[in-house]
């Protein structure tokens, strides 16, 4: 349970947690209660097209209150960490208090910890990377770059690859990269920082519930409006049961496969965050659900 007393109506408030935990919720009732705009620190929803699929906030929520950073990316471009805080940084200069909120741990860490400044990756070695196997980048990484390949999740294969084409492109190993990072723009003692940890069985039994309801409520509409132009999804295309579902419009998967794959991807996308969360957010405050 959340005691908002101990919430200073003052700071900025950040809620990580994993998919289907109830963090919209949460931001949604301290702005009502506190005030403040809520600010997306999701990696897909950011993107359009996807509103029902990546569980963004519905129109009547967006009108209850402040919402900034949602659906404003084209579903056909790219959007990195780098994209987001570059994003973020002028709300932050807003004489409106921040309501930061979402699953993805990379963006908290940017904006709490810094980020190093790392050129774009060419798209020649974008196109290059996507045709390695994992085990050809990490064998890189092991030999060129131990510090990174040492602390780096390497079964992910986005952050496998992200290090592989920075060593590619730059000719320079990203642990040197970070080793420059600046300072923070939002510092952890800043703010009133709080991590959804949730029991993994309560957090299952949702994110099936939740699927079912996306099913209902529109997911397969999008899918159908996404699919004629899903050969140019970027980013978007990440999002868990989108490749499920364009899938299944284009009669390959039947709806109970494409709907069983996106639960289980789901219920994998969510042990990695909450591994990633509790060994990473340890000086947060911690909130046990249910």
């Amino acid at each position: 349970m959340i005691d908002y007393t101990k919430i200073s109506p003052e700071l900025p408030v950040l809620i990580a947690g994993p998919t289907a935990s109830g963090k919209s919720a949460l931001a949604l009732e301290i702005a009502a209660r506190q005030g403040g705009q809520i600010i997306n620190a999701d990696a897909l929803q950011v993107y359009d097209g996807w509103r029902v699929l990546t569980a963004r906030p519905s129109l009547e929520e967006e009108a209850s209150a402040p919402h900034r950073l949602y659906g404003h990316v084209p579903f056909d471009a790219d959007y990195s960490v780098g994209h987001w805080l570059r994003d973020v940084l002028p709300l932050l200069k807003e004489n409106v208090r921040p309501i930061i909120v979402g699953g993805t741990g990379l963006n908290f860490t940017a904006l709490t910890q810094g980020l190093a400044e790392i050129p774009e990756t060419p798209p020649k070695i974008r196109e290059l990377a996507d045709g390695l196997d994992l085990k050809t980048m990490l064998d890189r990484l092991d030999r060129e770059d131990p510090v990174l390949a040492n602390r780096i999740d390497r079964q992910n294969r986005m952050r496998v690859q992200r290090a592989w084409e920075v060593l590619e492109a730059t000719g320079r190993p990203l642990s040197n990269w970070q080793a420059d990072t600046p300072a923070p723009a939002l510092p952890l003692v800043q703010c009133h920082p709080i991590v959804m940890d949730a029991d993994k069985e309560w957090l299952n039994a949702r994110i099936e519930k939740r699927f079912d309801l996306m099913l209902e409520g529109g997911a397969l509409d999008e899918a159908r409006t996404l699919a004629p132009i899903w050969h140019r999804a970027k980013g978007a295309a990440k999002a868990i049961g989108g490749p499920e579902l364009i899938s299944y419009t284009r009669g390959e998967m039947t709806l109970e496969d494409a709907r069983e794959a996106s639960i289980i991807g789901t219920r994998q996308y969510a042990k990695r965050q909450r591994t990633w969360f509790r060994a990473r957010m340890k000086n947060w405050h911690s909130v046990a659900l249910p």
